[in-house]
């Protein structure tokens, strides 16, 4: 027994977090019952999506790094225009872990292993992400220091950032939190915009170790994502 979100994420449908979207939208039925948040799966229930009965697979587990466009959104959501699936194009079922704005681009990580996406989301406060940020003025070694040592936004503080000037106008950071719009956020409150945003690593997994094409994505293996990411797998 497993509660519907898990469930669909075990049978390489969607993330829990999608699963959790299509079941509000009462789009998840469990034995022709519409589902609710919280329902469980029993061995021998037949749950559908839109229509569409789920069966457990055997297939392979697939793991994608992609550099993401701008203008892509990070949604599996098939009528959504622009959306990553669209984008990547891939002959077999895969989604996204976590997300990235439209408005931003750069490394993405895309699956069909469920459990290694649980985990990943799981260790996501412990995990660096690092971000090259373009803002609209010239910076200040004041701004640069609120960053660092973390901003209030909607009455939460962020964690301390490890934060690098590179040029006038630009910055790198890297965090260990995923707050949405967290960086546009922060940069916000000191009146700074951030005209670009590109996260270039996850973990150990970079873009310029991997020399990926923006619009481009590559194959890891399973034990490559592991290692990089420093989860624990079964």
């Amino acid at each position: 027994m497993m509660r519907i979100n898990k469930y669909l994420t075990y049978v390489n449908y969607c993330s829990r977090r999608e699963g959790d979207r299509l079941i509000e939208k009462g789009e998840v039925k469990i034995n022709q019952r519409i589902a609710v948040l919280g329902d469980q799966v029993e061995k021998g229930d037949r749950v559908s999506v839109q229509g569409k009965l789920l069966v457990e697979s055997n297939d392979q587990k697939i793991y994608l790094v992609f550099y993401k466009p701008i203008g892509v959104i990070s949604t599996t959501d098939s009528l959504a225009k622009n959306n990553i699936i669209q984008s990547i194009n891939y002959p077999e079922r895969v989604y996204p872990v976590g997300r990235l704005d439209v408005a931003s681009s750069g490394l993405m990580i895309l699956t069909n292993d469920g459990e290694i996406v649980n985990k990943i989301l799981k260790a996501e406060n412990k995990m660096e992400k690092e971000y090259l940020v373009g803002v609209d003025k010239s910076l200040t070694e004041k701004f640069l220091e609120h960053l660092r040592l973390g901003v209030m936004l909607d009455g939460y503080k962020t964690l301390s950032a490890t934060v690098k000037k590179i040029s006038d106008k630009s910055f790198s950071i890297i965090l260990i939190e995923g707050k949405n719009r967290q960086i546009r956020k922060m940069c916000n409150v000191f009146g700074y915009n951030a005209i670009s945003l590109t996260r270039i690593r996850i973990g150990k997994i970079s873009l310029s170790g991997l020399n990926i094409a923006v619009g481009k994505f590559k194959k890891l293996t399973k034990a490559s994502i592991v290692n990089s990411l420093g989860i624990v797998s079964q």
